[in-house]
């Protein structure tokens, strides 16, 4: 690690001579260039730096006591020691961490699709459960969320419903939530108060544009026809719903909650960009690591991940082994906790990898 930090401030200081130089200053795009590179490693190297000092200082105390001549002096070096120890491994980590290869999606908005699964109407409540959940979720974090598509279960729940969620780090924050959520509750509809255990599917992707997948227009498929259910005035008696197929991969994303043909295919086009983009992600991981997990899961959307048990007023995530007895505020929105651990375990299986990869 030392030696990349080493080579990574000898790159830091030569961008800062570089940009100086009269003739770069004058050339914008090789100064942008430039300026963004030193930008991103400006962290990783300042970090350092201070770790530096303090390593500094610690050899110094060291060297105090080492010498042995002044008592009250030995007695403030090991105050200083059993100070700096633990900061100096903190900060340690912290300098891995930053060493890690970045997620180029976490930056991203997303698109939120929950689907109900096993579980008959009580399903298609929870989905509409999680929607606001999530939703709430966004809001705390002042994100914006639009919803793109649903279809109802007639009865306040959702069989399937759409969203975009648009933030800065929002892809960051829910990258984990894609998985199978299971519920156990006691069904507003179950006369004898008998415990129900249903699921619901969430897939988080992140959201693609143009430039990231790049469709061949012979590739699609669009249909159109009249949209059914409610709508508005007229919403079902023109052709306004849209259907895209993407012929290669058989993905198909069907939208029609507007009453405008042109917004639906619109909504359809960044649901399936985000669609493709994520399938293809997915087999390269599935190329690079046909059979390992991360300490997260695979994310595949088959794997049951967390469980909320209404009864006793907990949610537990099965892949970190974590359970909180906060339900009613988790339902809320309030997710930090739960994700911030989820984070804090993906890190540690990555800095894991790092550290066999580099033995």
């Amino acid at each position: 690690m030392r030696t990349a930090l080493i080579a990574l401030e000898g790159r830091y200081c030569a961008l800062q001579e570089k940009m100086g130089d009269p003739e770069v200053a004058s050339d914008r795009k090789a100064f942008e260039k430039l300026a963004r590179e030193l930008s991103r490693i400006k962290e990783p190297v300042e970090a350092f730096r201070e770790y530096n000092k303090i390593l500094t200082s610690l050899e110094e105390a060291k060297s105090v006591i080492n010498d042995g001549d002044d008592a009250e002096l030995m007695e403030l070096a090991k105050e200083e020691i059993s100070e700096l120890t633990p900061e100096i491994e903190q900060r340690e980590r912290a300098l891995r961490l930053l060493l890690l290869p970045k997620n180029p999606n976490d930056s991203k908005n997303v698109i939120l699709e929950v689907r109900a699964g096993t579980g008959g109407d009580e399903a298609g409540l929870f989905s509409a459960d999680l929607l606001r959940m999530y939703s709430r979720y966004a809001e705390i974090k002042g994100w914006k969320v639009e919803i793109l598509s649903s279809s109802g279960t007639g009865i306040g729940g959702y069989k399937e419903v759409v969203a975009s969620i648009e933030g800065n780090g929002a892809y960051s924050r829910l990258k984990f939530e894609s998985g199978v959520h299971r519920v156990q509750r006691v069904p507003d509809t179950e006369a004898s108060g008998r415990v129900h255990t249903s699921a619901c599917t969430v897939a988080i992707l992140p959201e693609a544009e143009e430039v990231d997948v790049q469709i061949d227009p012979n590739d699609l498929r669009i249909d159109v026809y009249r949209s059914s259910g409610c709508g508005g005035q007229s919403v079902n008696t023109t052709d306004s719903a849209v259907r895209i197929t993407h012929l290669p991969t058989g993905v198909v994303v069907s939208m029609q909650d507007e009453k405008s043909q042109h917004k639906n295919r619109t909504k359809a086009m960044k649901v399936l960009l985000s669609r493709l983009q994520d399938l293809k992600e997915r087999e390269e991981a599935s190329k690079r690591s046909a059979d390992r997990k991360s300490q997260v899961g695979s994310g595949d959307r088959s794997e049951r991940i967390r469980t909320y048990n209404f009864p006793q007023g907990r949610v537990s995530d099965h892949r970190i082994n974590l359970t909180l007895y906060k339900l009613d505020a988790f339902m809320l929105g309030m997710l930090d906790e739960m994700i911030d651990a989820l984070n804090f375990a993906d890190q540690e299986a990555s800095l894991k990898n790092l550290e066999l990869t580099n033995s």
